[in-house]
C-alpha cells in the first residue's frame, strides 16, 4: 500500500510540473548563465558502487561541457556518509520520504541526470525507481534536460512500469546493455547504448591497498583472495507504515528493519535462501584454501554486507573483514586492485578491480554480473547466488582463476578498453542532448579523440588502451 501511496505521489508531482510548466511557471535556463543539473541516486549511504560511478559521471560530464560552465547538485541520504566525495559539487539532502522533496528540488534545476545503476527495476525497491522515475519525469515535464545514464532496467511491476512508460518518455536513458534497451524499447522509452561509469575511477594509490592487507596480516607474498557477498534474499526492500508502527511500539521486526518506513524481505524461507548462500562460499573458499596457499580476505562495499561478510569470516576462523563503515571509497578500490583474486557478488566489486586485471568469478542474484561475464566471454565463472550447486561450481571457479589467471586477464583487459570506448560514446549522446534541449548552450568545438569524452584517465588506464586498443 505504501508502495502505491509513492507512487500515486510522485505521479500527481509530474502532473502538477507539467501544467505549471504550460501554465509559464518554470523557470528556462538563459544564455549565459550556468546550466545546473541535478545528480539523483542513491548516495549517501556507503555504497561504493553507486558513489563511484557518480564520481565518474560528474568528472566526465564536467570535463565535457566545462567546469567554468556548469552548477551540479547530488543527492545525498547521509552526508557523513558521503564527505569527501563528488568535488566541486553541492550535495542535497535526500529524505526517506521523497516526493515533496523531488517536487521542489528538480524545478530548480536545468536538468537531471538520473544515475543509478539499477534505475528501471523492482528487484531492489519499487520507492527507489518511483524516485527515479520521478526525477526523470519532472524535468521532462518541464521541458528540461531528462537523462538516465548508465542505467539497468529489468523486471518492473506493473504499476511502477506503467509510470516509466507514461513518465519517461519524453527523457533520453543511455543503458549499460541491450538487454536494458530491450526493456525501455518495449515501454516506449528513447534510449542509446552505453556502459557503467565507473571505468575511470582512480583510487588511492596501490601502496596504499598493499598496506591494508599487510595490516590486517598479509605476509607481502601469498596470492590474496577477496570475497564480497550480499544478502540477496532480504531484496526488495518494501515500504510498510504498519510494520514501522508494530516496530514503534513493540520492537518487532528488528532485523528487517532498513530504516523510517522501509523493510527488508524477510521470513522463514529468506533466512533459509540465505543460509544456504554465505554457507556455500564458506565451504568453497575454505576447500580451496586447503588446496592452496591463500590469503583470504571479505570486503563489504556496502555497509549492508558487513552482515554477510562477518558471517562467512566466523566460519573461516575469523579471516579479516573491511567494510565501507570503515574505508572510503578511494580505499575500499585500492585493497580491491591489490588482491589476486576475486569471487563477488557485488557489480562493482569486479567492474573497479578490473582495470588492475583481477580474475574474477561471480555469484549473481540479477543481471548485472550476468551481463558482464557474458560480455567478457566468462561464462564459466558465473554463478546464482540460489544454484543448488554453488559450493562446487565456486571451488571449480576459484581453480580456474588459480591456473588461468593471465588469459582471463587478457579478457579482462580488452573489456575495459572496449568498455573505455563506449562510456566515451556515452559523452557523446549526452553533449548532443544537451544541445538538443538547449540549442544556445555553447559546446565545445573542433575535432575531438574518443579519449577526450572521458574524464582525464590515470597512466595504468593509458597503458591498457595503448597495449589493448
Amino acid at each position: 500500500m505504501m508502495d502505491f501511496i509513492l507512487e500515486a505521489w510522485v505521479s500527481t508531482s509530474i502532473e502538477r510540473a507539467k501544467a505549471g510548466w504550460m501554465l509559464g511557471a518554470s523557470k528556462r535556463w538563459k544564455p549565459g548563465e550556468k546550466l545546473k543539473l541535478l545528480f539523483a541516486g542513491y548516495n549517501g549511504t556507503r555504497n561504493m558502487g553507486s558513489d563511484v560511478r557518480v564520481e565518474e559521471m560528474l568528472r566526465q560530464i564536467r570535463h565535457i561541457l566545462g567546469a567554468n560552465r556548469v552548477e551540479f547538485s547530488v543527492m545525498s541520504q547521509n552526508f557523513d556518509f558521503s564527505r569527501g566525495y563528488f568535488e566541486g559539487t553541492k550535495q542535497v539532502h535526500l529524505p526517506d520520504i521523497f516526493p515533496p522533496f523531488l517536487a521542489n528540488e528538480v524545478p530548480q534545476h536545468d536538468g537531471v541526470v538520473a544515475c543509478e545503476g539499477s534505475m528501471f527495476k523492482s528487484k531492489f525497491a519499487n520507492a527507489l525507481t518511483t524516485m527515479m522515475i520521478g526525477s526523470l519525469g519532472i524535468a521532462a515535464a518541464q521541458n528540461k534536460l531528462s537523462v538516465g545514464y548508465g542505467a539497468e532496467a529489468g523486471h518492473m511491476d506493473p504499476l511502477v512500469a506503467k509510470m516509466c512508460g507514461r513518465y519517461c518518455k519524453n527523457s533520453f536513458v543511455i543503458t549499460r546493455n541491450e538487454e536494458s534497451r530491450g526493456v525501455l524499447r518495449e515501454l516506449g522509452v528513447p534510449t542509446e547504448l552505453g556502459t557503467d561509469t565507473a571505468w575511470t575511477f582512480e583510487p588511492s594509490p596501490p601502496e596504499y591497498g598493499l598496506s591494508v592487507l599487510r595490516k590486517v596480516g598479509w605476509d607481502g607474498r601469498t596470492p590474496v583472495l577477496v570475497v564480497c557477498p550480499i544478502n540477496p534474499f532480504e531484496w526488495p526492500v518494501k515500504a510498510s507504515v504498519a510494520k514501522y508502527a508494530v516496530r514503534s511500539l513493540t520492537g518487532a521486526y528488528k532485523d528487517s528493519h532498513y530504516r523510517t518506513v522501509y523493510f527488508h524481505n524477510s521470513g522463514p524461507a529468506a533466512e533459509q535462501a540465505y543460509q544456504k548462500y554465505w554457507t556455500a562460499i564458506a565451504n568453497a573458499v575454505d576447500a580451496f584454501r586447503k588446496k592452496k596457499n591463500v590469503f583470504v580476505i571479505l570486503v563489504a562495499t556496502e555497509r549492508l554486507d558487513a552482515r554477510p561478510a562477518n558471517r562467512i569470516s566466523e566460519k573461516l576462523g575469523g579471516v579479516p573483514v573491511l567494510t565501507a563503515d570503515e574505508y572510503n571509497m578511494y580505499e575500499l578500490v585500492s585493497v580491491l586492485r591489490a588482491c589476486h583474486m576475486m569471487a563477488s557478488s557485488r557489480y562493482h566489486g569486479i567492474v573497479t578491480s578490473m582495470p588492475a586485471l583481477v580474475p574474477s568469478a561471480g555469484i549473481t542474484m540479477d543481471e548485472r554480473i550476468r551481463n558482464l561475464m557474458r560480455e567478457r566471454g566468462h561464462q564459466d565463472l558465473l554463478m546464482t547466488v540460489d544454484d543448488p550447486e554453488l559450493e562446487g561450481k565456486l571451488l571449480a571457479a576459484l581453480e580456474k582463476l588459480r591456473c588461468e589467471g593471465e588469459a582471463i586477464a587478457t579478457g579482462i583487459a580488452q573489456t575495459v578498453v572496449k568498455n573505455l570506448k563506449v562510456m566515451a560514446r556515452m559523452g557523446v549522446y549526452f553533449e548532443e542532448e544537451v544541445q538538443r534541449r538547449y540549442p544556445e548552450f555553447e559546446t565545445r568545438r573542433g575535432e575531438w579523440s574518443w579519449e577526450d569524452y572521458l574524464p582525464p584517465m590515470s597512466k595504468g588506464l593509458r597503458e591498457l588502451v595503448a597495449a589493448y586498443n
